[in-house]
C-alpha cells in the first residue's frame, strides 16, 4: 500500500504540471469595438488670429474604449482637410484622455485649407478641418474610430482701413465712473474705433444728490487742464444723452442722471453726437464676451440671473467691473467663466488658463473643487476683472 501511495502522487505531479503549462499558453482575445465618442463640447465657429497663436484653441476629450480585459489602448487625434480621411494625419497620440490644440495649430490646418485673411484674393477665409479619434489595443492591435466632427475656423480678413480721431484715446474720470472715481486709476479709455468715434464700455453710478454720479473726460491722462466738460462738448453743437447733463458744479461737469449699470458710451466727433447704448465688443478678439458665474460673483452666484460680462475692450482683452465675494471657507469664494451665456458646457476653469500658460492673480487660486473653478481668496469688494490673451494674463486691479 505504501508503493501504491507513492506511485499514485508522482502520476498526480505529472498531470498538474501539464495543467499548468496548458494554462500558460491560453491566449486572451480583446474586443475594441466599443463606442467611442468626443466628450468635449464643440464651438459653433474658431476665430483664429496671430496674435492668439499661442492660446489654447480646442481641448478634445473622451471616456476609456470598452474592452473585455485590462489591457493597453491608445488614442491617436486624427484630422482631415477633405472630411473623408483620405488624408488623415495624425496630430497627437495619447493613452490618456484628452488631446490639446493651439490656435497656432489651427492656423496651420487653415492654411492647408487654402484659407486666407486677404480680401483681395478669391480664398474663402471660412472653412472646415475634421477630427476624429481613434484607438487601437497594444502595438497596432485592433482599431476603432469615433464619428467625425467638423470644426469650422474662421480667420478675420484684414483691413487697410485705419481709423482715424485727434487722438489714439480719450480718457474718464469722475465718481460716476465706477471703476475710478475722481482718480487716475483704472481710468476708462475711450479708444478710437471709426472716423472721429471713440467708445468705451464703462459701468455707470448715477447722481444720487451729492458728487457721486459726476465725470469729465480728458485727452491726456494725468492731466487735469486737458479736461472737457460738458459745455465743451455743448457749446460745440454736440448732441448729447439725455441721460447725461451738465452737473453745475464748480468744474461744469456731466453728471449722469440714468439708472446705475453697464453702457457703452459713444463720442462722435463727425455726427457731433454723445450717447449711451448696450455694451458691446469693440475690439478683435475669440468671442465677443465672456462670461461668469459663481459665489464669488456677489451680483450673480451660481445662477443665469445677472452673470457679469466682460466685453473684448481691445485685441485680446476682455475687461468688466464687478464686485467679488471672497473664499471664508464653503463654496462661497468660487466662480468660472464661460464662452456662451447660460451654457455650463462652455465653461473655462482654472486649469484651463493655467495649462495654456496664463500668469493669473496671485488672489485667484485653483479651488481644488469637483470643478476646478476659481477661487478669490482676496478681499470683498469692486475690482476690474481683465483677462488677456495676448500677453496671456488674468488680473485684478482694486476700484477706489
Amino acid at each position: 500500500m505504501k508503493k501504491f501511495s507513492i506511485l499514485g502522487l508522482f502520476i498526480f505531479a505529472l498531470i498538474s504540471l501539464n495543467s499548468c503549462k496548458t494554462e500558460d499558453d491560453v491566449v486572451f482575445v480583446t474586443d475594441n469595438n466599443g463606442e467611442l465618442a468626443f466628450t468635449n463640447s464643440f464651438s459653433a465657429e474658431y476665430v483664429l488670429t496671430p496674435q492668439t497663436s499661442g492660446n489654447l484653441g480646442e481641448r478634445f476629450t473622451w471616456e476609456d474604449a470598452s474592452v473585455d480585459v485590462p489591457t493597453n489602448i491608445t488614442y491617436q487625434l486624427q484630422k482631415s482637410i477633405t472630411g473623408d480621411f483620405t488624408d488623415a494625419e495624425t496630430v497627437g497620440a495619447t493613452t490618456g484622455n484628452e488631446i490639446a490644440i493651439t490656435i497656432g495649430d489651427m492656423l496651420g490646418y487653415a492654411a492647408e485649407a487654402g484659407l486666407d485673411s486677404d480680401p483681395e484674393t478669391e480664398a474663402p477665409n471660412t472653412g472646415e478641418v475634421s477630427f476624429r479619434l481613434r484607438s487601437f489595443i497594444g502595438d497596432g492591435g485592433e482599431e476603432n474610430f469615433s464619428s467625425t466632427a467638423s470644426l469650422t475656423v474662421v480667420l478675420p480678413e484684414a483691413t487697410d482701413v485705419t481709423a482715424v480721431c485727434e487722438f489714439d484715446e480719450l480718457y474718464g474720470v469722475g465718481h460716476a465712473l465706477s471703476q475710478t472715481r475722481w482718480t487716475w486709476d483704472n481710468s476708462p479709455k475711450f479708444v478710437c474705433s471709426g472716423n472721429g468715434v471713440y467708445k468705451a464700455n464703462v459701468h455707470l453710478t448715477a447722481y444720487s444728490g451729492n458728487d457721486d454720479g459726476n465725470f469729465r473726460f480728458f485727452t491726456v491722462p494725468t492731466d487735469w487742464a486737458s479736461g472737457r466738460n460738458y459745455p465743451w462738448y455743448a457749446d460745440a453743437g454736440y448732441t448729447i444723452d439725455a441721460n447725461l447733463v451738465n452737473a453745475q458744479d464748480g468744474d461744469s461737469n456731466f453728471r449722469f442722471v440714468g439708472t446705475t449699470g453697464e453702457y457703452l458710451l459713444t463720442i462722435d466727433d463727425v455726427n457731433k453726437t454723445i450717447t449711451l447704448g448696450e455694451p458691446e465688443a469693440i475690439g478683435t478678439c475669440e468671442f465677443d464676451a465672456l462670461y461668469t458665474v459663481g459665489a464669488a460673483i456677489t451680483q450673480t452666484g451660481w445662477t443665469w440671473d445677472n452673470p457679469a460680462d466682460y466685453f473684448c475692450d481691445a485685441n485680446g482683452v476682455y475687461q468688466t467691473y464687478v464686485q467679488l465675494t471672497a473664499y471664508t471657507g464653503n463654496d462661497d469664494g468660487n466662480f468660472r467663466f464661460f464662452t456662451v451665456p447660460t451654457d455650463w458646457d462652455s465653461g473655462r476653469n482654472y486649469p484651463w488658463y493655467a495649462d495654456a500658460g496664463y500668469t493669473i492673480d496671485v488672489n485667484l487660486v485653483n479651488a481644488m473643487d469637483g470643478d476646478s473653478n476659481f477661487r478669490f481668496i482676496g478681499t470683498d469688494g469692486f475690482y476690474v476683472l481683465a483677462i488677456d490673451d495676448v500677453n496671456k494674463t488674468i488680473t485684478l486691479t482694486a476700484a477706489p
